[in-house]
């Protein structure tokens, strides 16, 4: 989640002067769920500016008690014309998990992928430490027990490794990576994607080509306006080198 301290207009300023396409629209600050109003709003003010809603940045965490139930994550998601939202594959990481603790995930995504489809709406995991996708092979591994054709994964470059294990964790789950977070750490410090773009080049020549898919900036250094414009120009050049 970037600019958590910025409002809808602000955000999406940013967003226009920096030629991007699209905002993912996060659950925890913008558009909270249960808010169809804020969601309608944050719709009608992206669309007017010319961008895209790539999706609805939810915390849900399946398989787990919550306050807040999936159908309202996806009302919430609808109303703000998201294709597809982001859950987490539960709270406990693929080591720590109890068998009984997994099924319930796993049953959990399933019914909120089912009833996301009725709404021609994705759902799509975060690949996050402390969940079901911390590392490649457990989210090969859990994409293969949903079987589901309404869930896919999105993919970021996972903190610790080196860049051949991120190469080959993209070969593990490449048949089901929809999106792309984008952004530069070393260990937990962010830099300028600048400094990562090497890197990220290797990345996206590995990851499969698609009109749909979105590459998505995070993390911005200092979370500065600025550094998050110099950010979207290197993004640009490694998604389209041959723009001018």
């Amino acid at each position: 989640m970037t600019f958590r301290e910025k409002s809808v207009d602000e955000i999406i300023e940013l967003a226009s002067q920096a030629d991007l396409h699209s905002i993912e629209w996060g659950g925890d600050v913008h558009v909270p769920p249960g808010d169809t109003s804020a969601a309608a709003r944050t719709a009608e003010k992206t669309k007017d500016a010319g961008l895209d809603v790539s999706s609805y940045g939810s915390y849900y965490k399946a398989g787990v008690e919550q306050d807040t139930p999936f159908r309202t994550v996806l009302d919430t998601a609808s109303a703000l014309g998201a294709p597809s939202i982001r859950i987490w594959a539960g709270v406990k990481g693929s080591n720590d998990i109890e068998p009984e603790e997994r099924q319930q995930v796993i049953r959990d995504i399933q019914d909120a992928a089912s009833l996301a489809k009725d709404k021609g709406i994705g759902v799509h995991l975060e690949y996050h430490g402390g969940t079901l996708t911390d590392t490649a092979e457990s989210a090969r591994h859990l994409m293969e027990e949903l079987h589901h054709p309404n869930v896919q994964l999105y993919w970021q470059p996972a903190v610790g490794l080196s860049l051949e294990e991120r190469l080959d964790s993209i070969e593990t789950v490449k048949p089901w990576i929809r999106h792309v977070h984008v952004f530069f750490w070393r260990g937990t410090t962010r830099y300028p994607l600048e400094d990562g773009q090497e890197e990220w080049n290797a990345y996206f020549q590995q990851i499969p080509d698609s009109g749909d898919r979105y590459a998505m900036l995070e993390f911005v250094q200092d979370d500065d306006p600025e550094q998050f414009l110099r950010d979207a120009a290197v993004l640009h050049k490694l998604l389209t080198p041959d723009r001018p």
